[in-house]
């Protein structure tokens, strides 16, 4: 029930926690922590004690209230064919929504590229948009990851302990990274095929961080009036994939890099906005005018069957 002190430190005017955005039709985030938040430090706190239970060096009572028994149980020998039986939440757990992919609109995605003011920005985001890597994935990345000649960067992928994978990537973004690298050269810097591929423009240069990437956008939605993150872009590419009837649901994984089928399988419904259009086409569409009626009479056949000939 507590407030987040990070969501206290806007500027007059500002939208407020859990106001939703005209643009992007996305909320800003509430004023306290989030149900996913809340249950993944009770998950963390629970498994910490737990362990120090287990070895007798700590304490040997948990704050955390345990779950219940029976649900773990049955999930201990479950049947993979089948689906998960619910079971009664412990104690201090949330209920965490099903939250719908948070794809940007075409016209917000134009404005934000348009609005990035440097070679480095650019190319960023249009590999965000183009591989569907996560940002620590993307900043992560050497110089000799990059294969323009092959259509493809390598990242390290999350949970895989630092191996690399391949992901595709557009021209556009290999375009503005060449540029990006042109202007590295010409400050004196050439970063050779081991070194971070992504650096500050402010001497002295260093590797940028996820923070200074997040001002960034953050200083461009406040210029288009969105509230747009790194992570909706990866969102739109598998969107934009599942809309596409030559790309299967399978080729979508291998590009998101889904551990699961059904993690991409959860972006298979309409959005919002999509639900939206159709609704007011609905709307709008000119009704039929009903046929007028030309009249009916009975054969002349039929009657002389029933009433013989006259």
């Amino acid at each position: 029930m507590a407030r987040n002190p990070a969501r206290d430190r806007h500027r007059p005017g500002a939208p407020g926690p859990g106001e939703v955005n005209a643009r992007t039709g996305k909320a800003y985030l509430g004023a306290g922590y989030a149900p996913a938040t809340v249950n993944h430090a009770l998950s963390v706190l629970a498994e910490f004690y737990r362990y120090h239970a287990g070895t007798g060096l700590g304490p040997m009572v948990s704050p955390v209230p345990p779950q219940s028994r029976y649900g773990r149980r049955l999930n201990a020998h479950h049947n993979p064919l089948q689906p998960f039986p619910r079971h009664r939440r412990g104690a201090y757990r949330q209920k965490q929504p099903d939250r719908q992919p948070r794809a940007v609109p075409d016209d917000v995605l134009d404005d934000l590229l348009a609005a990035l003011g440097c070679n480095r920005d650019r190319a960023l985001f249009h590999m965000f948009l183009a591989s569907g890597a996560r940002a620590s994935e993307l900043l992560g990345m050497r110089v000799g990851d990059a294969r323009p000649g092959d259509d493809r960067i390598f990242v390290a992928t999350k949970g895989l302990g630092g191996a690399k994978q391949a992901c595709p990537c557009s021209p556009e973004a290999f375009k503005w990274l060449a540029l990006y690298l042109g202007e590295l050269a010409q400050l004196g810097h050439r970063p050779g095929p081991g070194e971070p591929l992504w650096w500050t423009r402010r001497r002295p240069l260093r590797p940028l961080t996820y923070t200074a990437l997040r001002a960034v956008l953050n200083r461009v939605d406040e210029v288009i009036g969105a509230n747009v993150t790194i992570h909706d872009l990866r969102h739109t590419l598998c969107l934009r994939l599942l809309d596409d009837p030559h790309i299967t649901l399978v080729d979508a994984q291998q590009v998101m890099r889904h551990a699961r089928i059904t993690t991409t399988g959860g972006y298979l419904r309409p959005r919002p906005d999509e639900v939206i259009a159709k609704v007011r086409e609905h709307y709008t569409r000119p009704r039929p005018q009903p046929r007028p009626l030309t009249g009916w009479d009975y054969d002349a056949r039929d009657l002389a069957d029933l009433f013989g000939q006259g």
